[in-house]
């Protein structure tokens, strides 16, 4: 598996957050990165209602929900986990549990846990495919949707 030449640059969190909200497809849709702490543990990503991500019945179009929390569990694991791992997305999928209105934010963790799972997991060269939540909040603290993301997770050989 070759990943692109992106992937090989070493970026901060100030810049690849910088990088995130340049994004032609994230700010089409109305997704901003509010943060990414200094050891990639920790981010916020608000999608905000624009007229074109709006669905027909007037709530935020599922799609952009989906695409605001799509790279983010990938980047931080391979943050955290260092150049001598393979990180993937492999699945992703999302439940609708109401009509999201007005602005939805998502918070992302790592934890020191799931790091060493990871890496404990992949000591002998297996692949490790674990799913991580996130939830979809809107400006009341209602949860609108959860994702749930699979990675695909190697030491390189």
């Amino acid at each position: 598996m070759s990943q692109g030449f992106l992937s090989k640059l070493t970026f901060g969190p100030r810049r690849m957050r910088w990088l995130f909200n340049l994004w032609p497809p994230f700010r089409g849709m109305g997704v901003k990165v509010r943060e990414i702490s200094p050891d990639f543990r920790h981010a916020i990503v608000e999608l905000r209602m624009r007229l074109l991500n709006r669905n027909y019945v007037g709530s935020h179009f599922g799609g952009s929900i989906y695409a605001m929390t799509d790279p983010f569990y990938m980047v931080m694991m391979m943050n955290n986990l260092g150049r001598d791992y393979v990180v993937w997305d492999k699945m992703g999928t999302v439940k609708y549990l109401k009509p999201g209105h007005g602005t939805l934010t998502a918070e992302f963790v790592v934890t020191q846990a799931m790091v060493d799972e990871a890496i404990a997991s992949t000591a002998e060269g297996a692949k490790f495919e674990p799913t991580y939540a996130v939830e979809l909040k809107d400006r009341e603290g209602a949860v609108v949707a959860t994702v749930e993301k699979t990675l695909y997770i190697r030491k390189k050989k």
